[in-house]
């Protein structure tokens, strides 16, 4: 059976991050994708150059409607924005017998604010307790804790746990900010700590990998796979995915992965 995920997530126009490249690493990884508009955003490459919020009660309102009609058997929670509307998404997605992926978007590529400061605490109370998995870089970690980012494995793995502390039952702690010839991320959960090792590809199109690798996480969740296999299978295809973003000629920053590398093997 073929998993219907839900992505609930902002908008980028450009493609490469937000619902947009949920909705492709949904579709790569071999799941039915949907799509709840939590804000829309204008973006590029480049940066960040605004942000509309969608009314919570609408966000809310795209959630229930999917819930109304659909089988959900993954969500992927991405960028919400503000307090208000981390408070509606909480509230729709109260009772769903689903694996709920939580990518506490809270800073843009270039550096631009995606989540207010005063939502971290909402997010930390509401969404933490309700995921299955949380998957922040050290940045996101270090913003939800309070503390200093994580300077290497031992430190990811504390901060882990503490997070798991907060509500979360699992956390996927995404290593590239530590620097190095490889890419380590740590998954902690109630089975132990496992850690994923990857290499660190040179090349500036990263544009969307959280969004990307958040996504293909719920996704194969929601074929029915073990958390430790469905987050090995979610790493190595995005590590693929950023090796391939060379095929690609999309903008003059940050470009966007090749979430289809492994389908388009003669590109036109």
């Amino acid at each position: 059976m073929i998993p219907n995920i839900l992505a609930i997530a902002g908008s980028d126009p450009s493609g490469g991050a937000g619902a947009q490249a949920d909705v492709k690493a949904i579709s790569a990884c071999g799941g039915y994708a949907m799509a709840a508009i939590t804000a829309l955003t204008a973006q590029n490459t480049r940066g960040v150059t605004g942000a509309q919020l969608v009314a919570p009660d609408f966000a809310a309102a795209q959630i229930r409607a999917v819930r109304d009609d659909i089988r959900i058997d993954a969500v992927k929670i991405g960028m919400l924005g503000s307090a208000d509307i981390v408070a509606a998404v909480a509230e729709a997605l109260a009772g769903l017998d689903a694996p709920i992926v939580l990518d506490p978007v809270m800073v843009a590529k270039g550096g631009d604010r995606l989540l207010a400061t005063d939502a971290v605490a909402a997010l930390r109370e509401a969404l933490l307790p309700m995921a299955d998995v949380i998957t922040p870089n050290l940045p996101e970690a270090a913003d939800l804790l309070g503390a200093a980012p994580a300077a290497d494995i031992a430190e990811m793995a504390a901060q882990a746990q503490a997070l798991r502390a907060l509500g979360a039952r699992a956390v996927l702690m995404k290593g590239g900010h530590l620097g190095g010839a490889d890419s380590p991320d740590l998954l902690v959960h109630a089975g132990g700590v496992e850690r994923l090792d990857g290499p660190r590809h040179a090349t500036r199109n990263t544009h969307g990998t959280g969004c990307s690798l958040s996504s293909a996480l719920a996704c194969e969740l929601g074929h029915g796979r073990a958390l430790p296999e469905a987050a090995a299978r979610a790493k190595a295809w995005l590590s693929d995915a950023i090796a391939a973003a060379g095929d690609l000629g999309v903008g003059a920053g940050h470009g966007p992965v090749h979430h289809f590398h492994a389908l388009w093997r003669n590109p036109r």
